[in-house]
């Protein structure tokens, strides 16, 4: 059994199926994953605060997070972050750490098999 995907965002339906096709195509299980947490409605998409990736991260880690990432707290170290969108104080915020802000689209074709990523939701 197929689950339609009920959203209206062009870009995002687009990327969903992005990431099903990679993850078939390169066998990576973790791409199926971060489409099905896009997938869900819209009071489950994830939001993530700085201050909860400067707690779980270490330096120099990439940080997947399947939604925004949101500006609340400090980072202390140098990390990249992948997401959906970011609020643009929380990317300012990484970018000072020394850090980079990635959107899923980029990374699929930098790390196509997705090894060495964090889910933080």
């Amino acid at each position: 059994m197929v689950k339609k995907i009920i959203k209206t965002n062009p870009n995002l339906i687009e990327l969903i199926n992005k990431l099903n096709k990679q993850s078939k195509s390169e066998d990576a299980a973790i791409w199926k994953d971060v489409a099905s947490r896009l997938s869900r409605s819209n009071r489950r998409t994830a939001e993530v605060n700085l201050s909860d990736i400067n707690r779980h991260a270490v330096a120099d880690e990439t940080i997947l997070v399947p939604g925004k990432v949101l500006s609340n707290g400090e980072l202390d170290k140098k990390v990249n972050v992948v997401a959906l969108k970011f609020s643009a104080k929380a990317q300012e915020k990484i970018e000072s750490a020394g850090g980079e802000c990635i959107s899923i689209d980029e990374i699929i074709e930098t790390n196509p098999k997705g090894s060495n990523i964090r889910i933080i939701e």
